[in-house]
This record gives C-alpha cells, structure tokens and sequence, in this order.
C-alpha cells in the first residue's frame, strides 16, 4: 500500500472516494506553536501536498493570509479550493513536488510540508526523487526562509536527507506526541510515540 502513496492515481481515487477534510499527523491547533515560532504571518507561504486538509484555511482565520498551497491530485485541488472559496486569498494550485524548481528561486518565506516527504520516501525512486523534491524546495525558499516539515520518520532517518550540505540548512528537531486519531500514514514498522517536526533553515 506504501509504494502507492507516490501516485497521482492512488490520490486521485482516494480522494474521489473520501471527500472529507483529512489531516496528516497532527492539526494546526498542535502545531501552532511550532509554526508561530519560526513562520512571519506576512510572509509568502507555499504548502505541498495539501490534499484535504484544512491547515491553510486554519492559518488563514488565524492570520496567515498568503498561502499557496499544490497538490499532485486535481481533486484534492478541486475540493479544497470549493470549501475555501470564503478566504479568496488563499491559492491553489494543482502541482508536482518534485518540479518545483521550475518556478524560479527565492519566491517563499516559508515551504510547509505535512507527510508529502514520507510519501516520496515511500514510492519507487524514492531517493532521487526526495533529492530533487528538497532541492526544488531549496531553490524557491528565499535566504532565511523555513522549511517546515512534519513526518513520521525519525531524526536517524531524516536528517540524512536534510541536511545534505547542497542544501545549506540549518535543521532543528522538535517532537509532538501522535493524537489518538487521524494517523495513517505510517510504515509498518513504525513504533513511535511522537511525530517529528523539523526546521530548516536557509542559511
């Protein structure tokens, strides 16, 4: 089931199916904190992998107001855009991750990211394409810009991807405790407690 998660039409007919706000590991009232402390609200923010979750509209009401958020599915887009029509500043996009590098550099105070990397990491080629997804991500974010991600996979496993020296960055972990329901995207192997919140910062 992992290896799909890396597919447009796993997505797609998921979401087809499943219309309902769904969110990644942990809500915004969680990761509120995390994200006060190191994203302007008057900055330029892109999220990746949106799908249907409702953090950019929760940003909004509490102040983020420049949000662009892309995902692979056309109609996770579809979906989210309708049910955020009210806040016309929020964007949406239909997007490839792994071509962000093809609109420009230096765009974005900040790049969110909610499980799309553990998704990445889950489908064929994975290394060569969380490679080209992190430097897409490099190119866009601004000189002191934020990538903030959140995933499931542990500091042993991750830091070796972020903090690749092409990159630049300075990476802090923090950990935020699983909630009780709403988790899915986990390995089968996975037996943590915590989910994990990392930081990078664009020197």
């Amino acid at each position: 089931m992992c290896a799909q998660y890396g597919k447009a039409d796993y997505w797609n007919e998921r979401y087809t199916r499943d219309q309902q706000p769904f969110e990644w590991f942990q809500r915004f009232s969680a990761l509120k904190p995390f994200i006060d402390a190191v994203i302007n609200k008057n900055g330029n923010i892109l999220q990746i992998g949106v799908g249907t979750s409702r953090l950019q509209e929760d940003m909004y009401d509490d102040g983020y107001k420049s949000i662009t958020s892309i995902d692979i599915s056309p109609v996770a887009i579809d979906l989210v855009k309708k049910r955020a029509e009210d806040r016309r500043e929020l964007k949406f996009e239909v997007g490839d991750v792994l071509e962000l590098g093809r609109q420009g550099e230096g765009i974005y105070d900040a790049v969110i990211d909610k499980g799309t990397m553990d998704s990445i990491l889950c489908g064929d080629g994975s290394y060569a394409n969380v490679q080209k997804m992190l430097s897409g991500i490099s190119k866009v974010l601004r000189p002191g810009g934020v990538f903030f991600a959140v995933s499931y996979g542990t500091s042993q496993n991750r830091l070796a991807y972020l903090q690749a020296s092409e990159y630049n960055w300075s990476v802090s972990v923090n950990t935020l405790p699983k909630p009780q329901v709403g988790v899915v995207l986990q390995s089968a192997s996975d037996g943590q407690e915590v989910h994990y919140i990392y930081t990078c910062t664009k020197n």
